[in-house]
């Protein structure tokens, strides 16, 4: 009669029912769940490396406007006058000149105006009363006709600014990357803690029925302390998940800032209510060409570079042909120079210079051969890295998906087991051992499922960094 009334008394115990293992702790209602989507818009927006990497690409800019400065005209002025002597000359010349932009050569205008006397060996100087005006142009015809080095440092400073862009976007990719994986370790550092903290509940909530039955003398005194014994390891769990939580927490605020970019740190109220929030939100028929992906774009921006150089390297081992015209006209009354420099002037010229050895310009050849080989064999690896990547992570996502079907239903049977070993305990044909066993095989079942779901989530981030899927890590307005 004892027995049996003890067995009514533990079934009409609260919180004996078989809840699920998972079922997510009560979300505090002034803490809205965090979402995958937040963490990187705050990663891509604060992240000190992609900020770093945007000044640097700032920098590049500043470079290539200075290179863009050797193409400026440049106005200049000097004059001479003589305070003892004879001869009391005095003279000014202003004179403009601007580089050609497709050519080597460049135009200049000139002004000059001279008053007094000057020497026979100075006789050019003079002018007539209101100056000489004079224009001009050189002209490349062989050496710096086609390049030269104002535009091959004009076009490596144009390519630095897309590498600098191109590395932005490589180092973008591993932040974002990084920080979707820290927020799937938080996402399921938080379910197992959840998870255990659940399993030590159903002690909790059993401690109280087994006491009433130690009372009535349905069960041994032993059997309370075995379930504080039972409780405490869980607990031991517990602390040991709490830890990793904390832990998981302070890698996630590496990405996750506020609007000030200071590290901000969450707690168990923004966890997501479901799992599925662990999953990136890629494309599935998202494709990448090798070539779009910013690291090899890198690469063959620096090939292209090391062909402008070779370039330059062989135009300096040409000869040097320049063509010289050139107009003047004095004007105003006429100077002591005589009548000879009233009539306008027109004259042409030429110089020619042949390099004999010019071992420079074929060192300079030779390195830039070697560097472009260099870095073409560097892309061929790269291209074949990815490739092999792309099929290394698709291999992974799908064993991963596969390992959490057969994870889904060991939790579902793991749970349903421990439900009915619940059930019989409470009608008194089961024993503690067995249902504190049932209860913890089904909470393992849990935590592996939770590591096989995050699994799949870590291996769809890693496709999308792999291909850079631009959507999925959070950069479209980056990219």
């Amino acid at each position: 009669m004892t027995a049996t009334l003890a067995m009514i008394l533990l079934l009409a115990a609260p919180a004996q029912g078989a809840q699920p293992i998972l079922a997510p702790a009560a979300v505090s209602a002034a803490a809205e769940p965090l979402t995958l989507a937040e963490v990187l818009r705050s990663s891509a927006r604060a992240s000190p490396q992609i900020i770093e990497q945007l000044a640097r690409e700032r920098q590049a800019q500043g470079r290539a406007l200075s290179a863009q400065g050797a193409f400026d005209t440049v106005f200049g002025v000097e004059g001479r006058s003589r305070m003892l002597g004879y001869y009391d000359g005095d003279v000014v010349e202003a004179r403009a000149t601007r580089p050609f932009t497709t050519n080597g050569g460049y135009a200049y205008g000139a002004y000059r105006v001279s008053r007094g006397a000057f020497p026979i060996y100075e006789d050019e100087v003079y002018t007539n009363e209101l100056g000489e005006a004079k224009i001009g142009v050189l002209y490349s015809m062989l050496r710096d006709r086609l390049i030269d080095e104002r535009r091959t440092q004009r076009t490596l400073a144009a390519s630095d600014i897309d590498i600098a862009r191109f590395e932005r976007l490589a180092v973008a990719v591993g932040v974002q990357t990084r920080a979707v994986k820290a927020y799937q370790t938080w996402v399921a550092a938080g379910w197992r803690l959840r998870a255990y903290r659940e399993l030590v509940e159903l002690a909790d909530s059993r401690r109280g029925a087994i006491e009433r039955q130690v009372a009535l003398g349905a069960r041994p005194d032993i059997l309370i302390t075995e379930n504080e014994q039972n409780r405490v390891r869980r607990q031991a769990l517990v602390v040991r998940a709490e830890g990793d939580f904390r832990t998981a927490s302070n890698a996630l605020s590496l990405y996750y800032r506020d609007a000030a970019g200071q590290p901000r740190i969450v707690d168990e109220t923004s966890l997501p209510r479901a799992l599925s929030a662990l999953a990136v939100d890629a494309s599935p028929a998202h494709r990448i060409n090798a070539s779009e992906r910013p690291d090899l774009q890198s690469l063959l921006e620096r090939i292209d570079q090391s062909t402008a150089k070779l370039a330059l390297a062989e135009n300096n081992l040409k000869p040097r042909f320049d063509l010289r015209a050139e107009f003047g006209k004095d004007v105003g009354d006429e100077g002591r120079g005589g009548a000879s420099r009233t009539p306008a002037e027109a004259a042409i010229g030429f110089r020619f210079a042949v390099p004999l050895q010019n071992r420079a310009a074929k060192g300079k050849l030779a390195e830039a051969r070697a560097e472009i080989d260099a870095l073409e064999a560097r892309a061929r690896l790269l291209r074949d890295q990815i490739t092999i990547e792309v099929e290394g992570v698709s291999i992974a996502l799908n064993a991963a998906e596969r390992l959490a079907a057969t994870a889904e239903q060991e939790r579902d049977l793991a749970d349903r087991l421990a439900a009915a070993e619940r059930r019989r305990f409470q009608l008194g044909s089961s024993d503690f051992f067995l249902v504190n066993q049932r209860e913890e095989t089904a909470t393992d079942a849990a935590v592996r499922l939770i590591e096989a779901q995050t699994r799949i989530a870590a291996a769809r981030a890693d496709l999308a960094a792999a291909t850079v899927d631009w959507t999925a890590l959070g950069l479209d307005e980056m990219n």
